[in-house]
């Protein structure tokens, strides 16, 4: 169920934020131009799947020249995203909050999630590859950036790596 509360804020859910940022249940949330999305933790499917993934696109990224990276924000302050993982075409310098763009983006799809609403968000940032694993359809989308938007592959033009490969290499739950 979604809620969109106008501003002003409540204080209530000021102090609802707060809470859950000093529980670190914040973070997965999201700011979609200025609209906060408050994101559950994973369940179970998503949780069992996403190292797995993580591990074989490190494995394949480092090899690559790429840096891997598990959870970021991509974006800015006001509008950022939270990939599930990804590489990295450099290491980051120095400690930055939120990252201008990704070689390559890791979503792992939840029932009624937004994976494939922040597809555009991700073109607009230039991301060279997204991932989209449905660990409920035991199925890879691989997709690479075409004149601003994402298209179906097979393989990735970044690492050594497959939507077959990958499929066939994950433990699903």
């Amino acid at each position: 169920m979604a809620t969109l509360v106008l501003d002003p804020e409540p204080l209530e859910l000021r102090a609802l934020r707060e809470r859950r940022r000093r529980l670190g249940q914040d973070r997965f949330d999201e700011v979609w131009g200025g609209v906060y999305h408050m994101k559950p933790a994973p369940g179970y499917a998503h949780a069992v799947t996403e190292p797995q993934v993580l591990a074989l696109l490190h494995a394949a990224g480092r090899a690559a020249g790429l840096t891997p990276i598990g959870q970021f924000n991509l974006g800015g302050r006001e509008d950022y995203r939270v990939p599930d993982g990804g590489l990295l075409c450099s290491a980051a310098s120095g400690a930055p909050v939120y990252l201008s763009t990704a070689a390559l983006v890791v979503e792992i799809v939840s029932p009624g999630d937004e994976s494939f609403d922040k597809l555009p968000f991700y073109a607009e940032h230039g991301v060279d590859e997204a991932l989209l694993v449905d660990p409920q359809r035991r199925e890879v989308r691989w997709l690479a950036l075409r004149e601003g938007t994402y298209a179906a592959v097979e393989r990735s033009a970044l690492i050594d790596l497959g939507r077959e490969q990958l499929e066939a290499q994950i433990r699903w739950p």
